[in-house]
């Protein structure tokens, strides 16, 4: 079994052509998708990019692991302690250790570890390939190790590769000479200049008037994009920017691919498309960043293709948990990820088309490093429980239909306090039952005694700088706000 997981970093499906974009972004994983199976409805349990490797890597939710945040103590896996035996659980448990014990060489190309400091993501992993630039290096520089390491095992019979590419993660710095390829492109409409003046009233770091972070200055690696979102001509250009990244990405792993063919092996290769999480373009009044439990940070694209996989869309709502055990499952190692206490569920027969997908009718997301945050997902429909907002001007509660309103300009939750009442209940039952198993306790509550998540807390050097600059640029009344609240979300009239 030969497997291929090209790991995109914060790649949206919707920007995705076999996910429906209107702009030709990915040609190589749209050629993937048409050969292979899209799974249509695939969720990071827990963002952004730390939780949610964790939880991929080590097959449990967040509140579980404990790991929600990029600092504090919910930033590490909590110790074994006492039992810890000669080998850690949590080393025994990664997806690595499980598909090397089922005699896979595996390799990761990727400088996550180092970035976030999470070596639980390289247990069990023969070979780990870091280039030493902690996730700024750009799909070129990926590829190249890549394609070393395929000419040298590529013809084996077992292998796992997995290559973790950066475009199109802030910063928008694709290689100039790479131009803007949409520059002709139409622009999306789901925006309009009231909306967008609804935004700029407001506040947030990455919000439209402070897209980089808490100032609208860009730093010198952003070759495209914008610091300020003023107008709807700013607009389009940060999308043409991350659309640039898509398409970059997409162009080197067809590199990849074609070395594979090169070889003979990619019709007998599993390739799976996936990624850490998604990206908010504007949705929430957040530009460029995954800072939220909704769609946009939360959605995930999954493609895979390869021997035995049935072209067609796979239905239902699942779990990024569920990728990593149908990989487990591939390699034949599901009895051991499951007395491990991985807790996903293969989607291996749906893949395969033996069955049909039956789905988690509802999914628990959280988001738990710029905002805390827990929603959930079913149907058409999504209910938003904010306990931080990360310095945005979020109420308790936000409820969003997907169908009709796919870009969440319309809360809700006003007008339908019943579903609130009966999901919220849900989220809150849910968090307790997932939490039960960490030895933290609730993950959130931790986080919350540290004065927030780490990107949005009140002992940052940032945080008087920013209700200052608020002030500066003729949002008194909104600093104010924010400097009563302290993050606790906004109350509803």
């Amino acid at each position: 079994m030969r497997i291929l997981y090209f790991d995109i970093d914060s790649l949206r499906p919707a920007n995705l052509g076999c996910y429906g974009h209107i702009r030709p972004t990915s040609p190589n994983i749209d050629a993937l998708a048409a050969r292979g199976a899209v799974i249509q409805s695939l969720y990071a349990t827990d963002t952004p990019c730390l939780p949610s490797r964790t939880g991929f890597f080590g097959g449990r939710f967040g509140a579980q692991s404990g790991v929600v945040n990029h600092g504090g103590v919910c930033a590490d896996l909590p110790s074994d302690g006492a039992a810890r035996w000669f080998r850690s659980s949590t080393a025994e448990r990664s997806l690595a250790s499980i598909l090397s014990r089922a005699g896979l060489r595996t390799c990761t190309i990727s400088g996550f570890p180092r970035r976030h400091s999470a070596y639980q993501m390289v247990y069990g992993f023969h070979e780990t390939i870091d280039l030493g630039r902690h996730g700024t290096e750009n799909a070129d520089q990926v590829a190249e190790p890549a394609l070393e390491w395929i000419d040298r095992r590529g013809r084996e019979e077992n292998w796992f590769l997995h290559v973790n590419m950066w475009d199109p993660h802030t910063p928008y710095d694709t290689p100039a000479d790479f131009g803007d390829p949409f520059a002709d492109s139409p622009a999306l409409t789901w925006l309009t200049e009231e909306m967008l003046q609804d935004q700029r009233a407001s506040y947030g770091p990455h919000s439209s008037r402070e897209v980089p972070g808490w100032t609208s200055d860009l730093p010198g690696d952003w070759v495209w994009g914008r610091g300020e979102i003023k107008d709807l001509g700013d607009a389009r250009n940060h999308w043409n920017a991350y659309d640039a990244g898509v398409a970059y990405a997409d162009l080197h792993i067809g590199r990849i691919l074609n070395r594979l063919a090169d070889l003979g092996v990619l019709d007998e290769t599993v390739v799976i498309v996936s990624a850490d999480h998604g990206e908010n373009l504007g949705e929430l009044n957040v530009w460029g960043d995954h800072q939220t439990a909704d769609e946009f940070t939360n959605h995930i694209p999954g493609v895979v293709c390869g021997p035995g996989i049935a072209p067609g869309r796979v239905g239902g709502i699942h779990a990024h948990l569920d990728l990593a055990a149908t990989i487990v499952d591939l390699a034949g190692a599901s009895n051991d990820a499951s007395e491990r206490g991985w807790v996903g569920q293969s989607l291996l027969p749906a893949l395969r088309g033996e069955a049909a997908a039956a789905g988690r009718g509802e999914l628990l997301l959280s988001h738990g490093a710029w905002s805390l945050q827990r929603a959930l997902r079913w149907d058409d429909m999504i209910l938003i429980h904010t306990r931080h907002t990360g310095f945005k001007e979020f109420p308790e509660w936000m409820l969003f239909d997907l169908k009709t309103d796919p870009h969440e300009t319309r809360n809700l939750a006003g007008e339908r306090p019943d579903i609130v009442a009966e999901k919220g209940e849900v989220i809150r039952e849910e968090a307790a039952r997932l939490a039960a198993d960490c030895v933290l306790g609730d993950p959130f509550d931790v986080v919350e005694s540290e004065g927030g998540p780490h990107h949005a807390n009140i002992h940052d050097p940032a945080w008087p700088q920013y209700l200052a600059r608020l002030r500066a640029t003729g949002r008194a009344g909104k600093a104010d706000q924010l400097e009563r609240l302290q993050g606790r979300p906004v109350p509803v009239a």
